[in-house]
């Protein structure tokens, strides 16, 4: 899910489509107009789900789509290699998805976890 907003009220920290993936805003730089046109954004971007980083630049009076990003809490149910099938704390749905390195040792079975949703992707989220 997304919607659309223009270029001037995104904030950093916030999130935004570039290259049809979900990205966390790190900075946002505007110019004054100039003699012959509209003031202009440059937006530097990390993505969501794969870390890469990402630039946008344009007119701050354009649209952009945000995606519409869910921080929710599953349980986990059990654990097979690098994969974790989770229960969803709200609608109790239940789902796989791969644990990264950097959790493996912190994840364990019959504990809660907190994951984000966007765009019909999944990531863990566990903060220390």
């Amino acid at each position: 899910m997304k919607q659309q907003v223009e270029v001037k009220e995104l904030k950093e920290g916030k999130y935004v489509i570039i290259d049809d993936e979900a990205c966390v805003i790190k900075s946002i730089t505007k110019s004054k107009p100039g003699k012959h046109g509209a003031a202009k954004a440059r937006i530097e971007v990390i993505g969501l789900f794969d870390g890469q980083k990402r630039s946008y630049i344009g007119s701050v009076a354009t649209k952009i789509y945000v995606p519409i990003v869910e921080r929710k809490s599953a349980q986990i149910i059990s654990i097979a290699g690098n994969i974790a099938q989770l229960m969803d704390m709200g609608d109790y749905a239940t789902f796989e998805i791969v644990i990264p390195d950097e959790y493996k040792d912190r994840v364990k079975e019959g504990e809660e976890v907190s994951y984000i949703t966007a765009l019909g992707k999944i990531k863990l989220d566990i903060r220390t």
